[in-house]
């Protein structure tokens, strides 16, 4: 008797391992036109439901591989991974796009949204910026590629304020270095600040650090110079203020020196 239901059990259990398999292989693969996957997909991202219609993007794809809508399906899976989050995903999906189809009309488009699935991913300048120099190099990329199109504009805006964290990340690494005496380390990153990111706005303080750091260090020579480079540039910045006083050991600016040229100026005016 109990061999026999366990026999009835194990045949009822074949059959419904059998029947799941067949319904999991009819759920992966069930053939459509190519016109009503892609449809479908458009339908999910105009509802927002980015993740599936990536899905139905990468389907339409799988699909109809050598249909015109598979190469439509390339870009809008990774605008679709973008608008959901999947920064990964989408970069993988542009760059593979690029690399079948790198004379293709959209091509540009292509390095735009990569350089933006790097750009929305920068981390405040505490953190690592890898990522940082990521969005940067794409977004010089697009520039360099492209030179002519609106990718091009918008991106040579965001390489200014890419630049801009990345010396910000300069500064906070210096001001530590600062802080804990290790002059020479700081003057190493204030100076990359003053080389490497001079249209941004922290050069004025970088200046004023590095005057910090020399005359911690006694080369008043060296502070004095870099003083002048600063009244010379940023006459009217507090950082100027703060560094005037650092090296007169004078709190107060002479009236002249607030209306008209900066005292720094003056001495470069001397040594030139």
């Amino acid at each position: 008797m109990r061999i026999a239901v366990l026999s009835r059990f194990l045949v009822v259990t074949g059959a419904l391992a059998l029947g799941a398999c067949a319904s999991n292989e009819k759920d992966t693969y069930v053939e459509r036109p190519v016109e009503a996957l892609y449809n479908t997909a458009m339908d999910d991202m105009v509802a927002e439901n980015y993740e599936k219609a990536a899905k139905e993007f990468d389907e339409t794809e799988r699909q109809h591989p050598y249909s015109n809508w598979a190469t439509k399906a390339q870009l809008m899976s990774a605008y679709s991974h973008y608008e959901s989050g999947n920064y990964d995903e989408s970069i993988l999906a542009l760059d593979r796009f690029i690399q079948l189809h790198p004379g293709h009309p959209d091509v540009a488009y292509a390095y735009y949204m990569k350089a933006l699935d790097y750009y929305v991913q920068i981390t405040d300048v505490g953190r690592d910026q890898r990522i940082t120099e990521d969005a940067l190099k794409t977004l010089q990329e697009v520039v360099r590629r492209f030179p002519e199109t609106r990718y091009a504009r918008d991106a040579r805006l965001k390489i200014d304020l890419t630049r801009d964290h990345l010396g910000g990340k300069e500064m906070e690494i210096g001001r530590y270095y600062e802080t804990q005496k290790e002059y020479l380390a700081a003057i190493n990153r204030f100076r990359n600040v003053v080389d490497n990111y001079q249209t941004t706005t922290h050069v004025p303080e970088a200046l004023h650090r590095l005057i910090e750091c020399y005359l911690a260090l006694g080369l008043n020579d060296e502070a004095q110079r870099t003083a002048s480079v600063l009244g010379y540039n940023y006459p009217g910045s507090e950082w100027y203020r703060d560094s005037y006083a650092l090296v007169t050991n004078s709190r107060d600016l002479p009236p002249d020196l607030r209306a008209q040229k900066g005292w720094f100026t003056q001495v470069v005016d001397s040594i030139f």
